[in-house]
């Protein structure tokens, strides 16, 4: 149930373990790529991010996405087929996990084009993704050249942790005293495959598996705006900072993953105590 920020560490050689996504490129796109689209063509891209000159290698965004539900097989080993029909969300989901990871470094500049090659797909659903993670917060434009991973420090995570306690916490004691305990344990399918994802020592699998466990909780109340602000607070809390702490290890994200089983049991034996405990606890560490 972290609200820990995953920070990413020295960034693992994802190279090997490229995602090839079945081309989708229009004719618009490959001659634009290709150094041949017209003036107007040239400049829109621009504008767009698609500027390619003296940009540094990089690294293969890997996706890491067992689901949460899923307990046979091993986290690492889980690697998605992407689908003609859903390549933008599969390339944002991507970067999402990269972002998890710390294989897109807070500052640097990524173009489409550049990112588009790693994934095999022309640069149109890498462009739209990329926006989504713009008004997301996550990234920004720059203009003529491509998009920034946005910098973000220690103060914004303490900040997003605060803020989180102030929703989360009051419902969960509300749910406390009102949910009853067959409700509590159909959340813990999530929980366990938190605990695998935390044991296999994977930071963008756990985050996904926290993520679900937490929305999953709050859903209970009923309330959606609710749950989707939780939810975007929760993703943002995950992106890397610069100069933060040390990247949790496996050890960390187990006692996190502890964390969810325990709130589990309280809730279930209705230990109002307990549960304050366990949810302000949690916030106040961060």
């Amino acid at each position: 149930m972290s609200a820990r920020g995953s920070t990413g560490s020295a960034a693992p050689d994802i190279r090997t373990a490229s995602v090839r996504v079945p081309a989708q490129a229009r004719a618009a796109d490959v001659e634009r790529e290709r150094g041949v689209a017209s003036d107007e063509s040239r400049s829109a891209a621009g504008a767009r991010g698609e500027h390619t000159h003296s940009e540094p290698p990089i690294p293969h965004p890997r996706v890491e996405s067992a689901r949460p539900v899923e307990a046979a097989r091993p986290v690492e080993a889980a690697r998605p087929v992407v689908q003609r029909a859903s390549v933008r969300g599969q390339i944002l989901d991507a970067l999402r996990t990269a972002l998890v990871a710390g294989e897109l470094a807070p500052g640097q500049v990524y173009s489409a084009p550049v990112l588009g090659e790693r994934f095999g797909v022309s640069a149109t659903p890498v462009r739209e993704a990329m926006q989504q993670l713009a008004l997301e917060g996550a990234v920004e434009v720059v203009p003529n050249r491509g998009f920034r991973v946005v910098r973000r420090g220690t103060r914004e995570l303490a900040e997003l942790a605060e803020i989180r306690a102030l929703l989360e916490v009051p419902v969960v004691l509300r749910l406390a005293r009102t949910v009853p305990a067959a409700r509590w344990a159909e959340l813990r399918p999530l929980a366990e495959a938190a605990a695998r994802a935390a044991s296999a020592g994977c930071r963008a699998t756990y985050a996904e598996c926290d993520r679900a466990f937490h929305h999953a909780m709050l859903a209970l109340a009923g309330n959606d705006q609710l749950v989707q602000i939780a939810d975007d607070l929760h993703r943002r809390a995950q992106w890397p900072l610069v100069g933060g702490p040390v990247p949790r290890g496996r050890a960390d994200l187990m006692a996190d993953a502890a964390e969810h089983l325990a709130l589990l049991d309280a809730l279930t034996a209705q230990d109002l105590p307990a549960v304050q405990s366990l949810v302000r606890e949690h916030f106040a560490d961060n």
